[in-house]
Order: structure tokens, then C-alpha cells, then sequence
């Protein structure tokens, strides 16, 4: 068996797209997914789970109907399941989301933006 970290910048030098989350790894029935975001998301909810995100590099908004959270680089936040959020960041911001295999970055939102959750890099 061959040992090797994961080197998370390497892994976000892959790509540059936006709001479309790459899955760098598998722990049970979870995922490990980077993300690179900029601008506003859309309103959604998770019905069936949390979702967390850690900034692994810059600052990150996400509002809630009743308020807003601030996550800074080195930060995280958990959603609790079914609180409808939007997530959005002034400038470019990377971000690491823990979610369980097959949750679609929008939850139940209708949106051109949903993305495929098993790009792998």
C-alpha cells in the first residue's frame, strides 16, 4: 500500500471554475470536497443532513433568513439540516465542504447551477 497526504493547494491549482465542488477523498459514506467560490449562490436547504464548510483561504458569507455568518480562512460553520442559506463571497474564497456521498450542492433548489457531486481530481 502506497501512503500519500493529500496536498489541498495542489488539489485546488486543478481547477478554477466556480461553485462546483471536486471530491478529493472517501471516509465511510462521506465526502471531501474543495470548492472554489465567488459571487452569490443561490437560497437552498438540506433536508436530509448538515452541511459544513471550512475556509481553508479567504472569507466566506452565508445569510439566513433571520441573519448572517461571517467564516473566515481557518474558520467553519455547520448548517444545520432543513435552515435555508446562501452562501456567497466577495472575492474568490477556497473552501473544503464534508457532505454524505451524493448531496448535490443545492439541495432541493432548482438551479443551472447544481453540480455533479462525483468529480473526482
Amino acid at each position: 500500500m502506497k501512503y500519500q497526504s493529500i496536498k489541498l493547494h495542489e488539489k485546488l491549482s486543478k481547477f478554477s471554475d466556480h461553485w462546483s465542488p471536486k471530491v478529493i477523498g472517501e471516509m465511510n459514506d462521506y465526502q471531501f470536497k474543495l470548492v472554489k467560490i465567488v459571487g452569490d449562490f443561490v437560497w437552498h436547504d438540506h433536508q436530509d443532513t448538515d452541511e459544513v464548510f471550512i475556509v481553508l483561504e479567504g472569507e466566506m458569507f452565508i445569510d439566513f433568513r433571520d441573519g448572517r455568518v461571517q467564516v473566515s480562512q481557518g474558520e467553519m460553520f455547520i448548517v444545520p439540516k432543513g435552515v435555508e442559506h446562501k452562501p456567497f463571497a466577495h472575492q474568490e474564497c477556497h473552501i473544503m465542504l464534508v457532505e454524505p456521498r451524493g448531496v448535490v450542492n443545492t439541495g432541493g433548489a432548482e438551479s443551472e447551477l447544481t453540480a455533479v457531486n462525483d468529480i473526482w481530481i
